[in-house]
């Protein structure tokens, strides 16, 4: 069997007998690479100069061997259009089921996700040309493990302007997502000794799963009106996992002595606080809490994210480290995948030196302040509600009344409605007998759809 293919303006590989007739060969390795679904409808073939060309036939034979496959209704040709694949014949079914399909999202009022509709375009363009109008060819050669340089340096001013964070350059890793600094951090504390982390409950399942399959085993840290119980920590612990700025889910910060407290609990321990800063930029009633790290920079791992700010789709966010773990963290994160995409650390950081990111947030600040207000106003209006944690954040957190409906149910009847929303209870490291309730996210839904979006959930909420 040989293998050819076409280089003339359109790539084809196809698995043409040696030993066939030229014609009848080329029509059984057309006819077969559409039916096993190689070529599937709507596929424009190389033209039959090209296709000649570059398996040694005769133009002719080609042209004959498309008009065959015309006729049995395989490829259609259009003047000006080229041959396309019009139709599979004969195919065989799959053997396993098609996995069912996911049910319709008519409405995400899922938490921690921003409104990508609001994504700053024209201003990433922008720096998108700025950065490859002055672009050197190293930049698209292999990356910094540790991230581009001109990526920390923005960050190091950015983040000590906005957040108290005690940041140099050379303390601050890049990474593709704050789940995978979450696992690469883990295993660089797993291989120093460290056995145990405490974790928030409720906290975020999926990073507490992270931290877990990094090397580390979990133990819940309870959270009250004040944030977490730093008080509770058990003896042997090396890290503590924190959102202090404005806990997830209850949304409340962590108290000033508390915080106090888990700082000296690491300088006398030796331990490790890692701080979650996901969405510390959005506070809507004053000024938002400085990052824990200011306090301890030689004890706090700070952890922020692109996420919540423009969206998770470009993967980029950054931990600030202290000295000791800077080179493992490094090392850890280029045998992990070598380095962070180069080109969007580039962009960010014009943003980011240009202000523009700055003027994004302010403004993603005033629409989601908007859109909690007309949430918390919708919720005054249902009995046996009640709203929790302070003015910040993408999200906030109702809990149900014991004598109405369960959140299993509100939940199913969420997603019979297309709504995307999220449970408390699994939240919990063990959720029986814990408190119920929705974490509505008020950011997700575009400007127009939000006010839709609330009511199809009031709907819900009120028929329960």
């Amino acid at each position: 069997m040989t293998r050819s293919w076409s280089s003339f303006g359109l790539d084809l590989h196809l698995d043409l007998q040696v030993t066939a007739k030229r014609r009848s060969g080329l029509e059984s390795a057309l006819r077969a690479a559409i039916q096993d679904g190689r070529l599937p409808a709507g596929t424009l073939l190389p033209s039959t100069r090209g296709l000649a060309r570059d398996l040694g036939l005769s133009r002719g034979t080609v042209t004959a061997a498309y008009g065959q496959l015309v006729e049995e209704g395989f490829l259609a040709t259009r003047p000006g259009s080229g041959t396309t694949v019009v139709g599979l014949a004969s195919r065989a079914l799959a053997t396993e089921p098609s996995p069912p399909a996911p049910p319709c999202l008519r409405h995400d009022l899922r938490p921690g996700l921003p409104d990508v509709s609001a994504f700053p375009t024209s201003a990433w363009l922008a720096a998108t040309r700025r950065v490859l109008t002055g672009a050197r060819p190293e930049i698209f050669a292999a990356g910094d493990p540790q991230g581009r340089i001109e990526l920390r340096q923005a960050l190091a001013d950015y983040l000590g302007r906005t957040r108290g964070v005690v940041a140099a350059p050379d303390r601050i890793v890049i990474t593709s997502g704050y789940h995978q600094g979450v696992i690469l951090l883990s295993g660089v504390l797993a291989a120093g000794g460290v056995t145990s982390a405490a974790v928030e409950d409720p906290g975020h399942n999926v990073f507490r799963q992270a931290v877990q399959r990094g090397g580390v085993a979990t133990t819940p840290l309870p959270v009250d009106q004040q944030g977490a119980r730093v008080d509770m920590v058990p003896p042997g612990t090396g890290a503590v996992f924190l959102t202090p700025s404005h806990q997830y889910p209850t949304g409340v910060p962590l108290h000033a002595g508390r915080r106090q407290a888990v700082c000296a609990w690491a300088r006398s321990t030796g331990g490790v606080v890692v701080e979650d800063d996901y969405d510390g930029e959005y506070r809507y009633d004053r000024q938002p809490i400085g990052a824990l790290q200011g306090i301890a920079p030689e004890n706090v791992v700070y952890c922020g994210t692109a996420s919540k700010t423009l969206g998770p789709a470009l993967r980029l966010a950054w931990m600030v480290l202290p000295p000791h773990l800077v080179r493992k963290v490094v090392q850890a994160k280029q045998d992990a995948d070598r380095f962070t995409e180069t080109l969007s650390q580039l962009v960010l950081a014009d943003l980011i030196a240009g202000y523009a990111y700055d003027r994004h947030i302010r403004a993603a600040r005033l629409r989601y302040r908007r859109r909690r207000t007309l949430l918390l106003d919708r919720v005054a209006a249902v009995p046996g509600l009640a709203v929790h944690g302070v003015p910040a954040g993408l999200h906030s957190l109702l809990t149900l009344s014991a004598i109405g409906p369960t959140e299993a149910e509100v939940l199913d009847r969420c997603a019979a409605h297309g709504l995307g929303i999220r449970g408390l209870t699994e939240l919990h490291h063990d959720p029986d007998g814990r408190p119920q309730g929705l974490l509505v996210g008020f950011a997700a839904p575009s400007e127009r759809g939000y006010p839709a979006a609330l009511d199809a959930l009031f709907a819900v909420l009120r028929s329960a």
